[in-house]
């Protein structure tokens, strides 16, 4: 191997491991195949470039199950909270895909919202038993990472996994356009199948600018006007107050995704959520029954446990 190539390959491992880019970016970035991509990253791992190695957050059971008591919820999961949010991501996305596994059985039909730690648990599922996936929200492409669709396409590569894709953006223009797009055949027949979910992951954020997807995808005025009327956070584009109930404005006429009241019908809705900001709404999920188990990070559960004191 020539120093060239030499280079190349710590360089796409670089591209691929630590800055996360998918191989088809790299091949088109690169201007190399797919292929040698695939080829260059089985070298690194093979001449010891890449080392991987996989640690396991150390989860407090203990602490989860005293604050799942004082919450009222089903459970709760504590992981690690990261040097940066990334690190803390990973250490959520870790656990959650753990839950995913204990709760996914055969023949379940399973909903997914996308968030960024959803799309990091699928990296550490491995393989499902058979079941059915659903999409739960259209696509809301974030810069810098990925989108619902590419979620779901994760899923159907996986053997015995049926998917259900909601070929629509999450957010449109305006009422008439999200009604007419919930009316085609198959993405009514998607978002029907989630009025019979056994399971559903789902994603609580904070209602500001830095902690919800959304927020930023909207006017000023709608910003305000949810704000006013009581929203203190958001799932799958739709809005909820401290007591976990909807909050109807007109952003919830142009989201083309699963409704709370659907979810409240789930018998398991995992959400996930980190940092203190999301604390609030964590808590407000439970209370309305949009979700009844959590997997959370330390800074969560704190803020929590200065909410709900034993």
């Amino acid at each position: 191997m020539t120093q060239n190539d030499s280079n190349l390959m710590v360089e796409v491992s670089t591209d691929y491991y630590l800055d996360g880019k998918s191989k088809v970016e790299i091949a088109r970035d690169r201007g190399i195949s797919r292929f040698q991509v695939a080829r260059l990253l089985a070298q690194a791992r093979e001449q010891g470039v890449v080392r991987i190695e996989i640690t396991a957050p150390q989860v407090d059971g203990e602490r989860g199950a005293r604050l799942a008591a004082r919450l009222g919820a089903r459970e709760i999961l504590i992981a690690p909270s990261g040097p940066d949010p990334t690190a803390t991501r990973e250490h959520v996305a870790v656990e959650l895909a753990r839950a995913a596994r204990e709760h996914i059985t055969e023949g379940s039909t399973v909903g997914v919202s996308w968030s960024r730690t959803v799309e990091a648990a699928v990296r550490h599922i491995g393989q499902l038993p058979h079941c059915d996936v659903v999409q739960l929200v259209g696509a809301l492409p974030v810069e810098g990472s990925g989108n619902s669709l590419a979620l779901i396409t994760a899923f159907a590569q996986m053997p015995g996994v049926r998917t259900w894709p909601v070929w629509s953006p999450l957010l449109v223009a305006d009422a008439a356009t999200a009604a007419g797009l919930r009316r085609q055949p198959e993405i009514a027949d998607a978002l029907a199948r989630a009025d019979r979910l056994d399971v559903a992951v789902v994603a609580i954020g904070h209602w500001s600018e830095r902690s919800s997807t959304v927020f930023p995808q909207i006017s000023t005025e709608e910003q305000q006007a949810a704000t006013a009327a009581g929203a203190i956070a958001e799932c799958s584009g739709r809005l909820f107050d401290a007591a976990g109930r909807p909050v109807l404005t007109s952003l919830d006429e142009r989201v083309v995704g699963v409704t709370l009241e659907q979810l409240v019908a789930t018998p398991r809705v995992i959400a996930i959520g980190y940092g203190s900001a999301v604390a609030p709404g964590l808590l407000a999920a439970v209370n309305g029954g949009v979700a009844d188990t959590l997997v959370i990070d330390d800074a969560a559960a704190t803020a929590l446990e200065t909410i709900v004191p034993g």
